[in-house]
Parts: structure tokens; C-alpha cells; sequence
């Protein structure tokens, strides 16, 4: 569920834990019988946190173990959502707010029930204001173990309150939904659900973590590279128990390091010519792979601008946003020689052409195929060149990414 205001101050642990918990003693005396506690970390969204619980649950429920699901966030993932097959579910509470439905935790249901084990999904929510007795999960869920009842709860390293700050400077995303660090900390588990950021990079535009129009957004800010892989030792660096100020500092050398320059950045050339998406997909593929910036280049001659905003360009332009590509449209009447020079403006490392075997386009220049020149002229400019052959599209598909019957 996603957020709905503003996240309230946190409450003290102490309160949280019980009312009547006023001294340290009586603090102490409640964690000691209370439930077990498993947290799923994760450096950021997408890394298959709540999948790893509701597998848990599985196991624990083989095992023998009364288990139920408090709450499940699974954000319309089919492979997460198939986890649920099999699994109780407390049914959740149905509140309204602001004219909207939500879906949020039962807690008296889940005290009542009193499983062995709750799986309890996003241990940083912010309960919809008004509607509950805690404005926040992570109070929830210690009044859960409070009552004997043992969790497991998922929360990403961005949301610890010691660091939400810094992490916010740092990439540039607000992080409105916070838990303090004491409750992560108290668990009797953290395991750290890994993923490498290439691989999220990947899942992201594959639409595996996202809806489609969040994607441009997400790739180009929170999971840029350089965000998931300081996130990422982030956590590494909280499971080794490095207080407070050590995290903070290493957040501070992040942000004051030089404006990230992405060791990569891939061109691919384009027209409107049919096949034409395919190689541009195939360069976002390369791009995420290489954790590198894509530039998405239509060549205008001076005899095709009007034709430079037909329809099969503007799906184009589509799918250069799904993929968070940047678009560019340039004007030259030297095909070849208008994308080596944007090459060298904009610092590309690799250039993407696509092409289909012999391809009529080869003759259509009597220097040579433009692919041709564009290879020529980039390795003297020291820019690798990739050219994807396309065995299986039908004669009349598009013959290469910068030429066929529509070279501009």
C-alpha cells in the first residue's frame, strides 16, 4: 500500500511496546516474553522481501508451525501473489479515506486468532490516519510480540529513521514512511534479502517491480546505479552493526562525492522503419546490463522532416520513456557523420545499430552502408560499435535502426 500523508513523529519504543512499560525494567521484563522477531531487509524495492516471508511461512507451516498472514503487500506480482495459495490470511480491515478504499492489518483480529507465527508485511507503513489504534505498522507489530506472537516483518534500509535524511539528499526520492532504528535492531533475526543492481535495473524494466509509467521515473532517480549500489553497502553495513554515526558518514561521503557520471553511456540510432523497437530494446538491454545512460538518436535529413512525427516515431518515443531512455532528434543530411559527431558531444561509449542480412540499405550510399562509415568513424573516435542482426523479421521489416526506405 502506498503512502497516504505525511509520516507522523514516531512514538518511543517504550510507548509502543506497552503502556504500562515506563522504567527500563519494565522494558526489559516484556522483551523477555515476548515473541520471536525475523526481519527480511532489503537495500530497495523490488528485491523480493515479501517473497522471502511468505516462502518462510511456507516452511514454518510444513514444519508443523500455526501460521497466518497479518498482512501481505504484493504490489500485483504473480509469483508473489501465488504464495498465498496455501496460507491463512486474517482478513484485512477495509477503511476509507479521502473518498478512496484501502486494505489495512486487523490487529484485534490477529491478537484474537493468537497464531503461533504472523508474517507481517512492510514494517515502515503508515496506517491510514484515523482509522487504527497506532499510526504506524511497526507499533502493530510489537503490540504482536508483545502478546507472545512471533513475526516476521519486511522493511528496506532507506526507512530507518537514523538515516532517512540522508538517504533523501542522497538520491534525491523522499522517504515519507520511517521506523526507528531500535525496533529493526531488537530483532532476534536480520537477513539480508540481496540483489545486485544490474539485476534490479533489469526486473525494473522488465515491469517486474513497477507499473509501466512508473518506470522512467524510478530508473533515472531512486535505481540509478550508483543509488543501489551505496543502498546496498548500506545495509551490508547496518547487519554489521555499525552505529548510527559511521552510517551517516558513509551516506555523507556518498552525497559529496563528484555528480555520478555513468561509466557507460549507449546510443542507439533510430527511424521509423518497422523492427525498428526491437533494437531499441535490445540497446536499453545492453544499457541496464552495463549499468550505463541511453540516448535514443533520430537523424532528421533535410528531405524527411515531414515525416519526422509519424506515428511509428511517436511509439517509438514511447518506448524510449518506458525504458528511461533520453530522446534526441538531430538534423543532418550526413546520416553517419550527424551520429558520430552526437557521439563525441555527448561522451557515448557504445553505439547500437540494428540490421537485417543483406540488407538493400547496404547500397544505398556510395561511400558505403552508413553502418559501414559509423563503424569507421567510430573506432578512430574510440567508440565501440554494436550491430544487431535480425535473421527471423520478414523482408519488409525495417533493414537498420538508422536507415531502410526511411532514412531521415
Amino acid at each position: 500500500m502506498h503512502e497516504h500523508a505525511p509520516a507522523p513523529t514516531s512514538l518511543g519504543i517504550d510507548e509502543a511496546v506497552s503502556e504500562a512499560a515506563s522504567t527500563e525494567s519494565d522494558v526489559t521484563e516484556v522483551m523477555e516474553t515476548a515473541g520471536r522477531f525475523r526481519v527480511y531487509l532489503g537495500a530497495a524495492p523490488g528485491v523480493g522481501k515479501t517473497f522471502a516471508m511468505l516462502s518462510e511461512g511456507h516452511r514454518r507451516r510444513e514444519d508443523g508451525i500455526d501460521v497466518v498472514v497479518g498482512y501481505a503487500e504484493c504490489h500485483g506480482r504473480p509469483p508473489t501473489e501465488a504464495l498465498l495459495d496455501g496460507l491463512e490470511i486474517v482478513p484485512y480491515r477495509e477503511v476509507a479515506y479521502r473518498g478512496m478504499r484501502f486494505l489495512e492489518m486487523d490487529l484485534d483480529a490477529v491478537l484474537l486468532r493468537k497464531p503461533r507465527l504472523a508474517l507481517v508485511d512492510e514494517l515502515a507503513h503508515t496506517i491510514v490516519p484515523g482509522t487504527g489504534k497506532y499510526e504506524k505498522r511497526w507499533q502493530e507489530v510489537l503490540k504482536l510480540l508483545e502478546a507472545g506472537i512471533n513475526v516476521i516483518t519486511t522493511v528496506n534500509i532507506q526507512h530507518l529513521e537514523s538515516i532517512a535524511d540522508a538517504v533523501e539528499q542522497l538520491t534525491g526520492a523522499p522517504v515519507h514512511e520511517r521506523v526507528p532504528d531500535s525496533v529493526v535492531r531488537r530483532a532476534d533475526q536480520i537477513e539480508l534479502v540481496d540483489s545486485a543492481p544490474e539485476e534490479l535495473r533489469r526486473r525494473l524494466l522488465d515491469g517486474k517491480i513497477y507499473s509501466p509509467q512508473m518506470v522512467p521515473q524510478a530508473l533515472n532517480h531512486f535505481f540509478r546505479s550508483e543509488n543501489l549500489i551505496a543502498l546496498r553497502e548500506l545495509a551490508f553495513r547496518f547487519l554489521a552493526d555499525e552505529p548510527e554515526e559511521e552510517l551517516l558518514e558513509f551516506l555523507s561521503r556518498q552525497q559529496s562525492g563528484a555528480a555520478w557520471e555513468p561509466s557507460e553511456r549507449i546510443m542507439v540510432a533510430v527511424t521509423g522503419a518497422p523492427g525498428t523497437e526491437a533494437v531499441l530494446r535490445r540497446a536499453a538491454q545492453i544499457a541496464a546490463r552495463l549499468q550505463g545512460e541511453l540516448h535514443v538518436v533520430h537523424v532528421v535529413s533535410g528531405n524527411g522532416a515531414a515525416r519526422s512525427d509519424d506515428d511509428s516515431l511517436d511509439t517509438l518515443r514511447l518506448v524510449a520513456t518506458e525504458v528511461g531512455a533520453r530522446w534526441f532528434e538531430l538534423r543532418g543530411d550526413d546520416v553517419a557523420q550527424t551520429i558520430i559527431k552526437y557521439a563525441r558531444d555527448a561522451h557515448i561509449t557504445q553505439v547500437v545499430l540494428g540490421s537485417r542480412q543483406r540488407s538493400r540499405w547496404w547500397k544505398m550510399l556510395r561511400g558505403g552502408s552508413i553502418a559501414q562509415r559509423v563503424q569507421g568513424m567510430a573506432v578512430a573516435a574510440g567508440i565501440d560499435v554494436h550491430i544487431i542482426v535480425r535473421r527471423e523479421v520478414p523482408p519488409e521489416v525495417n533493414e537498420i535502426a538508422t536507415g531502410g526506405d526511411g532514412v531521415r
